[in-house]
Order: C-alpha cells, then structure tokens, then sequence
C-alpha cells in the first residue's frame, strides 16, 4: 500500500462503507443516526472489537455484560460514561434503548445468546464459532430469518479487501479447476503453562457461565483458558482453522465436508489441555472433487497463518496481509501479488488491513440498509460445521461422515 498509513486506511475505508445517507426503515437507520449498541462478554476479544468500534463514526456502547466482576469492570471503560452494567444478559437484552449486540463469550454460549438476540428484536455480531455443535446450526439461521435480524459472524477475513479481490480472481476462473486447498494456523506460544490467575470465585457467576456445560466446579484455569476444553470450545480447529476454511469455503461457494479424519497430539500441554495443541485434517468435498489439509500447531511457526488454493492453472496464496499468484509451470497465468502490510515474522495479523474495523463497519452499514452483511449466520455454520467434523474425526478416532451421508 506504498506510503498509506494504517489510520488512512480505516479512515477511508470506513468512511466509504458508512458514508452512503440511507433513510432509516422499519428497522434501519438514518446515516445520521447513532446506533445504540450492547456487549456481552466483556473479555479481551470483546475489547478489542469495543475498541475498534469506538473508532468508528454512527455507533456507541451503552450497555455491557460479563459473569466476571473483573471483566465487567474492564468493558465500562470502553463503553458510554452512563453506560449500563450488569451480569445477567437478560437484563441487557430487555432494553428498548439498544439497537444491537456484539456477543464475545465463550464458544458453548455464542447460539443460545444470538436466539435470544434476535428474539429481543436486536441486531448481532457473534464472534466465531457461531456454533458450538453440529446440531445448533439449524436453530440459529432460523432465529436469524424468522426476526429479520442482521447477524454478522466474527470471521473477519471477508471484509479485508485484499481477500475480496482474491476471490474475484478465483472467481474468474483464471486459475483453472480448484483441486487442492492447504491451510495452516502454525504458532509457536506458550500458551500451555498453568498459571495461577488469582480469580476470587465471589467475583464470578460460575453458574451462569457453565450455561448447558454440564455442573463442574469452579475451575480458575478453565475459566480463563476456555478455548482448550470441550464443554466451552474446540480447540485449535474451531479457534483457528474456522477463520480460514470459511475463507475457502467463501471463495469456492461450499458449504461443508461429507468427509473428515483427524489426528491430534500433546505435544505441549499433555495433563493441561483437553484439546490436543497440535492437529491435523483432511476434509472431502466429493461433490466439487476437493480435498481441503489443515496442520496447526504451537510448537512451530513455519507456514504462520494462511491459505492456499491449488488450481490447475496456478496456486493463489492469501494470508491476511497479501495474496499471490504462483502460475504453474508453462501455463499463460501471470503471476501477481499484492502486499497489504506488513504480517512480521511468526504472527497472525498484518498492520494492514485492521479486519475487525472494516468487518464492523460492514455490520454498521447492513443494520442501516438491512442488506445481507459479509458473514451471515449461514455463513457461520457452514465454515463451523467443518470444524467440528474434524473434531468429531479428532475425538472418534475414525473417519467421519456428515449426516446422512
């Protein structure tokens, strides 16, 4: 992007997003009208959309919610001075002052949240994974459909701009027939370590956390690292892989694997983790005659975060700073890049583009037009549903077939 800076960027490109003077609907918004706007889950992702929110024109933070004193605390200082604060989620929805919700919480309570959302009569924007199992996807599109409502999953990478002309160029065609897709979330963290995080359990709603996990006692660990344990998460292919399976799945028009096997391993957090930190799998999509390799990992940070679509013209490679198109050998495909940032060694995130604010934005501007935003639920489940094919593979040690199948 040459001498434009990141500020520059989200400036101009939020603004082109919000910019449009619609006039407000049943149920939209003037462009001059503020959007009154509920969190739910005030942890450090939540923040860090709270954040990027407020760096953007139309919207405020009037409400926030967490079962944890602490973190409920820490989201106030992001919200609206007079903003209010509770710990029951019911109350933040009964409100007629919020228009919307940006829902944060762990994996297990992200659909029954979005019903109740819609339910309220609120727009949604739920972090990834939408669901937490195979079984929930029907009931969350349907919530979705039947109150009308905008529901933007938190798969950020369709709103990067760099992706979509990615697509536009696997679109075309001019990569020939798609055979062959690598993806990679590859770290080398210690994220394993069991630290003493000195949680005071009066300060958290256990209960109410838990939700339909199954009755456990407070366990400060657990609580804290709740991606690596299956009653709250998924580990690495539902935290990590989503992001790109729904990539490709966006880019190739799929909705989900007939087939997956998986192989995980402790190769750090053995006693630790319920989740294995390092994974592998294989995903068939017979009926688009696909193969789709996963590998993440948090011992090693070869590959970082990406993916690649193998064609038979050529292989476009994307991770969330450039792309580029490697032609295969005597073929009249032009190689081609386009470098958006700089993704510095060994991370996830490039400087350019800021996903989140670009994602929310878009967000902001369908709750204005009601027009379909990047990541609907559908969307949602589809890309999760891979995810936890390759976990049912994972857990059962055999091949796994979708239903029916």
């Amino acid at each position: 992007m040459g001498s434009v800076t990141r500020r520059s960027f989200l400036q101009t490109a939020a603004a082109t997003t919000l910019a449009a003077g619609y006039t407000a609907t049943a149920r939209g918004y003037a462009a001059n009208e503020t959007i009154s706007v509920g969190c739910i889950g005030t942890g450090g992702r939540c923040r860090k959309l709270m954040e990027s929110l407020n760096g953007l024109k139309g919207a405020k933070v009037v409400a926030v919610c967490d079962i944890w004193d602490q973190h409920l605390a820490d989201g106030k200082k992001l919200a609206d001075p007079n903003a209010f604060a509770t710990k029951e989620y019911e109350r933040l929805l009964e409100r007629k002052d919020i228009d919307a919700v940006i829902i944060g919480t762990p994996d297990h309570w992200h659909v029954p949240l979005t019903i109740a959302a819609c339910a309220a009569g609120k727009d949604v924007y739920v972090e990834k994974p939408l669901t937490h199992d195979l079984s929930e996807g029907a009931a969350v599109i349907d919530a979705q459909n039947k109150h009308k409502r905008i529901v933007q999953v938190g798969t950020q990478q369709r709103s990067m701009t760099h992706l979509i002309e990615a697509r536009e160029l696997i679109q075309s065609g001019a990569l020939g027939k798609i055979v062959k897709i690598h993806l990679t979330w590859n770290r080398n963290q210690d994220r394993i370590r069991v630290t003493k995080f000195g949680v005071d359990p009066k300060t958290v709603d256990w209960k109410r956390f838990l939700g339909n996990a199954k009755d456990q006692p407070f366990d400060e660990f657990r609580f804290r690292q709740w991606r690596w344990f299956w009653d709250f998460g998924g580990g690495i292919f539902t935290d990590l892989m989503v992001h790109w399976i729904d990539v490709a799945h966006w880019f190739l028009d799929l909705d989900h694997p007939t087939v997956a096997t998986s192989i995980g391993d402790w190769l750090m957090a053995k006693d630790i983790w319920e989740t294995p930190d390092s994974v592998q799998t294989l995903l068939q999509y017979p009926e688009h005659n696909l193969q789709a390799y996963f590998e993440g990992t948090f011992s090693n940070a070869r590959n970082g975060a990406m993916l690649e679509l193998m064609g038979s013209e050529g292989t476009l490679y994307v991770d969330r700073g450039r792309y580029e198109v490697i032609p295969e050998r005597n073929k009249r495909l032009q190689p081609k890049e386009r470098i958006m940032g700089t993704l510095h060694k060994g991370a996830d995130f490039s400087d350019i583009p800021d996903g989140e604010a670009l994602h929310l934005a878009n967000w902001l501007e369908c709750i204005r037009t009601r027009k379909t935003p990047n990541s609907p639920a559908e969307s949602g489940v589809s890309s999760a549903s891979a995810a936890h094919m390759a976990n049912l593979a994972l857990r059962s040690g055999q091949v796994t077939k979708w239903p029916g199948k």
